[in-house]
């Protein structure tokens, strides 16, 4: 039941303590803010390492090909190496049980026009993998299939941005489009988190592209996605055995770092882990360390409190007070404090991390911010340690004659 004499007399108590009061809420807001500002910061950066992850598969695999540096087996350095779909193939079938998606790519630059827009664009020529390597969200119509490389069908799948830049407002579903002066059927339209950059490329299938710019069966690139159930340390270690594969392939040396490179996002990803989990783990040692500070000093300002108040406690009891009401009274004015002071230093810590937030993407950190539960749980854990500080004095003093409170110095 409501008792209003009791929360009158609460806040006549702060007000008449208006330094201990706010030195209370001070440590308590403190501990919070910075709480708040430490784990804001941590998800920041975490943030950040994910966004540099979002736009390729996490288990991605990339396979380029360059120039020899060294000589091997009789043949110079110097040597240009050359994929080939029969390359392509030989990874696909040699690791089947660990690849999970893969696909080759050709690149190429084309003039692109519709009516009278036209502009310059990157095309891709691609397997029916790639979406899943690249995370392609299809908005409109489908993305390149099987068919379409079997058939060499001039089909494209063009990016969002292409379709606004040549199509303007009109749809550029099932319309053609010229590539270089090829006309190619649009089958689909997407969109990529990668970016501008990702949505102004055109797909087209890899048999097509090779039949037409060419008529070769030349390869750029292949890309992959290994197994989901690898480990990191697996994963790792299927991409060295790859590396060492191709390079036998093309009697590459061992040592030789520019012919054939393999990027694995598996060892990104696992120093990336790494790196979270050591970052985390110091912020929750500052974070559960802050709170220890925060609780020890509402701890110390409440015992102190307790036994400022002695008299008045002994005042209470002589005029027919009951020990549960003393203790009530000092319990629900430590809780009160702490639960406002708690309230602000979260906004505050929340306001630091809002204004911050333009100028620490400069420094690699992304939207920080602090799960609310979070520090509600932080809050709650300042409000019992404060009301388990200030329960047991208040306990003790309440069981003592009003005439030793009375006479206490």
């Amino acid at each position: 039941m409501f008792d209003i004499d009791l929360w009158r007399e609460i806040f006549q108590s702060i007000n008449k303590n208006r330094t201990r009061s706010l030195l209370s809420g001070f440590t308590v807001a403190f501990a919070i803010l910075l709480f708040a500002v430490l784990f804001g910061l941590a998800n920041g950066l975490q943030n950040t390492f994910s966004e540099a992850f979002n736009d390729d598969a996490n288990n991605a695999i990339m396979i380029f090909s360059g120039t020899t540096t060294k000589a091997n087996k009789g043949l110079q350095a110097g040597r240009r190496i050359q994929f080939k779909n029969e390359d392509y193939d030989y990874v696909k079938n040699e690791f089947s049980e660990k690849v999970q998606f893969i696909t080759s790519r050709v690149y190429r630059n084309v003039v692109a026009a519709f009516g009278n827009e036209k502009g310059n664009y990157s095309v891709r020529a691609v397997h029916p993998d790639h979406q899943f390597l690249e995370k392609t969200i299809i908005n409109q119509g489908r993305y390149i299939n099987q068919m379409d490389v079997i058939q060499h069908t001039k089909v494209a799948v063009i990016g969002r941005l292409v379709e606004e830049d040549l199509f303007l407002k009109t749809s550029a579903l099932g319309k053609y489009i010229n590539l270089d002066g090829i006309p190619y059927k649009i089958v689909g339209v997407f969109s990529d988190d990668g970016g501008d950059n990702e949505e102004r490329l055109i797909y087209i299938p890899i048999s097509t592209a090779q039949r037409l710019y060419g008529n070769t069966d030349y390869i750029d690139q292949i890309n992959l996605t290994y197994n989901p159930d690898l480990s990191y340390d697996d994963a790792i270690a299927f991409g060295r055995s790859l590396t060492t594969k191709m390079k036998n392939r093309f009697d590459v040396a061992e040592s030789d770092q520019r012919a054939i490179r393999i990027r694995n996002m598996a060892e990104g990803t696992k120093a990336v882990g790494q790196m979270t989990t050591a970052l985390g783990l110091i912020i929750f040692v500052i974070g559960f360390g802050t709170l220890i500070a925060g609780v020890v000093g509402i701890s110390n300002i409440m015992i102190f409190i307790v036994k400022e108040r002695t008299k008045e406690i002994g005042i209470r009891k002589a005029l027919g007070a009951t020990p549960r009401s003393i203790v009530s009274i000092i319990l629900i004015e430590s809780i009160l404090i702490t639960a406002i002071a708690g309230y602000v230093g979260l906004l505050l810590g929340v306001g630091i991390l809002e204004l911050a937030a333009p100028t620490l993407e400069s420094y690699f950190i992304k939207d920080p911010s602090v799960k609310p539960s979070l520090i509600t749980a932080a809050t709650v854990t300042l409000i019992v340690a404060g009301a388990i500080a200030g329960y047991l004095p208040a306990k003790k003093a309440s069981k003592i004659k009003p005439i030793v409170a009375l006479r206490d110095d």
